[in-house]
């Protein structure tokens, strides 16, 4: 089914507003039953009393001896006052003499005699001779319908008790009123309800169009396409779902091209190792064939043919060897044996051994460093190697007489080794390339060059945090230059 999440949302919310509502409804028409019960009862009991207090004025002696304390003053006003309390009481008013003998009751009702009163009754009237106004439902069965009846004491002047007050109001009219207030709040929860549903709708599909966005993300990743984006920025746990997916998708683009570079990469690899070991391979079997058919049978030609075939192989084994030592460098694998080793002293050793080759061409090898350490934390064998790559590059490339300046400083902690040749530098289009594998300039000077001595140095540079980069100097020739920290120690080499 389509939209689960959004349904069951929906489902959820207005399932949990149902239940609150029929719980505060329950709560709320059990207390409203109550307080408007409580607030009926005061105000009928404050009504009584009134009524209580004003007829007091009327009430007075009576000068019959066998009567004691007599009946109210029947004259015109009290009956006015009495016609008057039966319009406006909106209740059954009953007025008891102080001896219990009559009962005068309102809306033009005979009066009652006392033994006439429902069972029960006669307590709430007792309670009110004592001064004390209270409430009882006893006298409904009497009057026809559930009342709630309230006594009060009509207290004299003097304070004598004159009688009593008896104010009747049907318990019907009371729960009308709570009906009514419990239809309202019941109208008013159906309504919010409805409103809730629609309001709900809404949310739910607010909270479920970034899911669905992501999907979208989801399933386009998942047929390669790496440059997509959610496109939603919220600031809550959805929000950091897509960004974290957003994030995905960039390093799976990243690792893609990444890939692709890699496999570019090895297919050049290939290709430029074959194309390397076609031209030896073809030479050395070419002079073996013409020397095992016989058609070279000429012993100085025979000797030349063995010196080619020896040079070729000697070709062959420095292209392996670099092959070699390019893949062992190129593995994150491969540990180096890193120590505490002065660079000084590494150059001054490669110094010593590239003098050898450069007294061939007649040229003067230059060194010049302050007479002090320069510890550093590398392989002394790898940085040395490297070293004897920059240097015999300089003399292959300097004219024949020339010179080769190499220099070591030192600045805010960094160590720099310069090596500056007199040759005709580097083309510039070759420049950004020279560290590349198989990849050297096509010139008489480098016809015996493999193209991996200059990415074996960079690969040295690079497991030591070194920086090696090459300019062409103004004043002409090439510069190397090597720079490293005096305290790598910090570093992990072996990444």
């Amino acid at each position: 089914m389509k939209n689960k999440i959004r349904f069951r949302l929906l489902l959820y919310f207005s399932g949990s507003l149902l239940v609150f509502s029929l719980v505060i409804g329950l709560v709320f028409a059990v207390l409203f039953s109550r307080h408007n019960m409580d607030v009926h009862k005061t105000e009928l009991k404050n009504r009584a009393e009134n009524i209580a207090g004003s007829l007091a004025g009327f009430w007075v002696d009576s000068t019959d001896q066998g009567q004691g304390r007599g009946m109210m003053n029947q004259g015109a006003g009290y009956g006015a006052y009495l016609r008057f309390l039966d319009d406006i009481a909106m209740a059954d008013i009953w007025i008891v003499d102080p001896n219990l003998n009559q009962i005068t009751r309102s809306h033009g009702q005979a009066s009652l005699a006392y033994n006439e009163l429902p069972p029960g009754a006669e307590g709430v009237i007792l309670a009110a001779m004592d001064g004390n106004t209270t409430f009882s439902e006893n006298f409904g069965a009497f009057i026809g319908t559930p009342s709630l009846t309230v006594a009060a004491p009509i207290t004299l002047s003097n304070g004598e008790i004159a009688g009593v007050v008896l104010l009747h109001e049907q318990i019907g009219n009371i729960r009308g009123a709570t009906e009514s207030g419990i239809a309202i709040l019941l109208l008013s929860m159906g309504a919010a309800i409805v409103m809730s549903f629609f309001i709900a709708g809404a949310l739910a599909g607010r909270f479920t169009k970034p899911l669905g966005k992501m999907k979208t993300v989801a399933l386009k990743i998942s047929g390669g396409n790496y440059a997509v984006k959610t496109g939603v920025a919220q600031d809550d746990e959805i929000g950091e779902l897509a960004a974290a997916l957003d994030d995905m998708a960039e390093k799976l683009d990243a690792a893609s091209k990444e890939s692709t570079k890699l496999e570019k990469l090895r297919q050049d690899f290939v290709a430029n190792i074959s194309h390397e070991l076609r031209t030896p391979v073809t030479v050395i079997r070419g002079s073996l064939e013409a020397l095992c058919d016989g058609v070279v049978s000429e012993p100085h030609m025979v000797e030349d043919y063995h010196h080619q075939m020896l040079s070729e192989s000697v070709y062959l084994e420095r292209l392996v060897s670099d092959l070699l030592d390019l893949a062992r460098l190129q593995n994150p694998d491969f540990v180096m044996e890193m120590s505490e080793v002065d660079l000084r002293e590494i150059a001054e050793d490669a110094v010593r051994s590239i003098r050898r080759f450069a007294e061939k061409k007649h040229m003067k090898v230059r060194f010049s460093c302050p007479d002090q350490s320069f510890i550093v934390f590398g392989d002394y064998g790898r940085l040395r190697q490297m070293l004897l790559i920059l240097l015999d590059n300089a003399v292959k490339f300097s004219p024949a007489g020339g010179a080769l300046d190499i220099e070591l400083t030192e600045e805010l902690n960094q160590s720099t080794l310069s090596i500056r040749d007199q040759g005709p530098g580097i083309a510039a289009e070759d420049l950004p390339y020279i560290f590349d594998r198989f990849y050297k300039q096509r010139s008489e000077a480098n016809k015996d060059g493999t193209g991996l001595g200059l990415a074996i140095a960079k690969q040295i540079a690079d497991r030591h945090s070194a920086v090696l980069k090459a300019i062409n100097r103004s004043d002409g020739g090439c510069e190397f230059m090597l720079s490293t920290s005096r305290w790598p120690h910090e570093i992990n080499y072996n990444q």
